[in-house]
């Protein structure tokens, strides 16, 4: 999943209460990615449906492994979406089409921290 946001700023899914669950989906895709973008965008919308879903992270390495973690409050919301028709039909083309190979990691989230740098005030300019 390519995310080309340029003007928002990048912020990672922020910490929940545990537990809940994370889909972590690591990928090398294949050339051939025609109607991939258009597939993706979609399914991002579709997910988003989802009673349940918490959010979702994605980072693409320079030598082309993609990451992308799902975020889902329980087990229920996670089958939900592992079995949403429209997804199943994506999962097929890309293995058919866009994905070299694909590893599915499912885990509970026991603990869930976080931070955030404060901004800093900014010096008064000299006139």
């Amino acid at each position: 999943m390519v995310h080309h946001r340029s003007e928002a700023p990048v912020v990672p899914v922020g910490p929940y209460e545990p537990p809940y669950y994370a889909a972590v989906f690591t990928t090398v895709r294949t050339q051939d990615q025609s109607g991939y973008s258009e597939t993706d965008a979609h399914l991002e919308d579709l997910v988003k449906e989802v009673p349940g879903y918490l959010g979702m992270d994605h980072a693409q390495t320079p030598g082309g492994l993609g990451i992308t973690v799902g975020y889902f409050r329980d087990a229920d919301a996670l089958t939900q979406w592992r079995t949403d028709v429209e997804h199943r039909a994506a999962q097929r083309r890309g293995r058919a089409q866009w994905y070299q190979n694909y590893t599915l990691h499912v885990a509970k989230v026991e603990r869930s921290t976080g931070f955030t740098r404060a901004e800093s005030p900014q010096p008064p300019t000299q006139g």
